[in-house]
This record gives C-alpha cells, sequence and structure tokens, in this order.
C-alpha cells in the first residue's frame, strides 16, 4: 500500500494575509480582560450571514429578518445541555457564546474553508476546553456537550460530524484521531427510569484510532494504540495496539510488534504550529 503522508497546499499570498488579520483580530479580541463574548459572537456572526443589516435599526426589518438576526446572539439561544440539572450554569455561560460561534461558523459560507476553518476552531477550542494541547485540528461539524469537560493532547484530529458528548468528561490522548460521523459518549441512562443519569469519564488513549461511523459508550477506556473498526459500537475497554470491530465491538487483531518498531517517523502536518 502507498504511503501518503498529507501534504502541504498553498493559499493565496492576499487570502493568507486577510486569514492572519482576522484570526489575529479574533484572538486579540478574546483576550481582552473585558471581552463581552456574548457581543464578538454576534458581531462575527453578523458579519458573516448578514453584514448588510449590521447597522440596521431592527424596528424598521421584517420579522423574519429581525428573528434571524437575533439569532445570532446567544443570549436570544437555548442549547440542549442548559437543561441539564448537571450543568454548571456559571462555567457554561463562559463558553456558550463560543460553542455557539464555533457552531454557527461551521454553517456559513466560510466553514467549509479547511485552512481558515482550522485555525479559527484552535483559537476557541483553547477557551473552551479543559485542556487542549498543541495542533488540535477539527474539521467541520464537531459537536460538543459542554465542552469545558474535554481534556485533549497534542496533535489530536477530530474529523467532520463528530459528537463529542463530553458531559461526564472525555480525555483523548496524544495522536488520536476520531474520524467522520463517530460518537463519543461520557453519560448513560438507567433503563428503568431515564432521568437516572450516570456520567462516567470516557478516556481515548494515544495514538488511538477511532474509524468511520464508530461509537465509544460512556465510561469506555480505548487503551493506547487501539483501533475501533468502522460502524463499531465498543461497550468494554480495548487492549494496548489490538482492533476492535462489530457490535458490540470485539478484538479481532492486535497489531504485530515488528511493524510497531518499524513504522514510518511522524511526518510534518501542514498545520503544525499554525
Amino acid at each position: 500500500m502507498p504511503f501518503l503522508p498529507l501534504r502541504p497546499v498553498p493559499v493565496a499570498p492576499t487570502a493568507e494575509a486577510l486569514y492572519d488579520e482576522w484570526l489575529a483580530w479574533v484572538d486579540g479580541e478574546l483576550n481582552r480582560p473585558d471581552c463581552d463574548r456574548n457581543e464578538l459572537c454576534r458581531t462575527i456572526l453578523t458579519g458573516l450571514y448578514y453584514p448588510q443589516f449590521a447597522e440596521s435599526d431592527p424596528a424598521e426589518l421584517p420579522m423574519a429578518m429581525r428573528l434571524a438576526l437575533a439569532h445570532l446572539d446567544p443570549r436570544n439561544v437555548t442549547l440542549e445541555p442548559e437543561y441539564y440539572q448537571e450543568t454548571d450554569v456559571e462555567r457554561y455561560a463562559t463558553v456558550k457564546p463560543l460553542l455557539w460561534l464555533w457552531e454557527m461558523f461551521d454553517r456559513s459560507p466560510v466553514g467549509e474553508n479547511v485552512e481558515l476553518g482550522i485555525r479559527f476552531r484552535r483559537i476557541l477550542a483553547r477557551r473552551i476546553f479543559k485542556r487542549c494541547g498543541r495542533n488540535f485540528k477539527a474539521f467541520t461539524f464537531v459537536r460538543f456537550s459542554f465542552g469545558y469537560n474535554m481534556e485533549v493532547g497534542d496533535d489530536v484530529v477530530i474529523h467532520r460530524h463528530v459528537l463529542m458528548d463530553d458531559r461526564g468528561g472525555i480525555e483523548v490522548g496524544d495522536g488520536a484521531s476520531v474520524s467522520d460521523f463517530a460518537n463519543v459518549y461520557s453519560h448513560t441512562h438507567d433503563i428503568v427510569d431515564g432521568r437516572i443519569v450516570h456520567t462516567p469519564k470516557t478516556i481515548i488513549g494515544n495514538g488511538v484510532r477511532i474509524t468511520y461511523h464508530a461509537t465509544i459508550l460512556a465510561g469506555m477506556h480505548v487503551a493506547d494504540d487501539s483501533m475501533v473498526g468502522a460502524g463499531a459500537i465498543l461497550t468494554k475497554d480495548t487492549r494496548p495496539h489490538w482492533v476492535f470491530v462489530g457490535i458490540p465491538a470485539r478484538p479481532v487483531k492486535e497489531k504485530a510488534a515488528e511493524e510497531r518498531a518499524h513504522k514510518a517517523a511522524p511526518t510534518d502536518d501542514p498545520f503544525s504550529g499554525r
């Protein structure tokens, strides 16, 4: 099989300069001690969606447009985690504007821009997560519950349409990757009374690969360098270096020790240090 590390992709100099300027402005605004995150979210999203109405008097606009503009302010929106009994209201209030900004950025006309999107989400992740390591990469439409219960190591990649339900806490080790449409949970409901909720922490170890459409149930420990196959549902902890597949997931193959010993050295990531 061919060895295919990522390659760098050139960005037009004018676009790169524009990205740098805008991202520096966002980062600088968030660094201000008096930053109003709700107002910053509203300002950014209004500029992305309806810049022509940024200075308009809402009273002069049609009701549907007033509703659309109000929707860009997180103070006018409720999100599912706000209804959970165990929500830390004060902590959630600080991250909610950034979670809403993240989600609405992804839905905006610029959301599919990989270069801009990965760099922008890093700025938010550093302020949302409990811990965020170096070179974090998130692609479009990643969703979190609280966000503030995420602990992420270095060189972690989360691909498109992934749910990271950090209600009880999710820890992701260095070099781990979560593929498209995977679901990682850290809460479960009693089978008799769904209002009884258990929130065990879920741990994804160093170098783990969770592949397409896989589901990791609450409280699982995905051991270092193990792999959860496509479409699998993990109901038990994995073992280091083993591949687990199926429903429920079961161990089917151990990565050969000789191949592990001669694995190619890490290659450059186009987004390292960006």
